[in-house]
């Protein structure tokens, strides 16, 4: 009969290491941003079940900052189910400019709308504004906290490079 011992340890000692090197603080200073990016998508494939070597380029696309889950001055749809807020579509790619970007055996396939959503937030940290990747969930509870003047307790990721969670006091 096998153990699970050793594994429940090894699990522990990388728990305790992960939170140890996490950061918390306190801040009533922040900007939660969401930069909202539509693009226009086409992959490229000598093979004809596209199963492999599928190559991929981006057209043109348009982008829209969201600060505080308020409407941007120039958004033209929203907010979505998520509260976000969008730019207009950028134009398709044309046949001919696909076929510009065409390698030798190359098929295209059809141009494939990407939605992407890139999230940050700033605060203030021992006097100094920082700003940070995070996720959707922060971006939301820091969104929420801004609405009602509410303070946000954070949870930095390793190294202090992105913000894990958000907690509003």
């Amino acid at each position: 009969m096998m153990t699970t011992k050793p594994v429940n340890t090894v699990i522990g000692v990388v728990l305790t290491i992960a939170l140890a090197g996490c950061t918390r603080l306190t801040t009533d200073r922040y900007e939660a941003t969401a930069l909202t990016r539509y693009t226009w998508q086409v992959s490229y494939s000598a093979d004809p079940t596209h199963t492999r070597g599928q190559r991929f380029e981006a057209f043109s696309s348009t982008t829209l900052l969201n600060q505080n889950g308020q409407n941007p001055v120039d958004a033209v749809t929203g907010p979505d189910d998520r509260g976000l807020w969008w730019a207009a579509l950028p134009p398709r790619p044309t046949m001919e400019s696909i076929e510009r970007r065409q390698q030798p055996l190359e098929q295209p396939d059809t141009p494939q709308l990407i939605k992407q959503v890139d999230y940050r937030l700033s605060f203030q940290r021992k006097g100094a504004m920082m700003t940070l990747p995070t996720n959707y969930d922060v971006y939301r509870e820091a969104v929420k906290a801004k609405r009602i003047g509410a303070s946000l307790a954070l949870t930095l990721g390793l190294g202090d490079r992105t913000v894990e969670k958000a907690e509003h006091r």
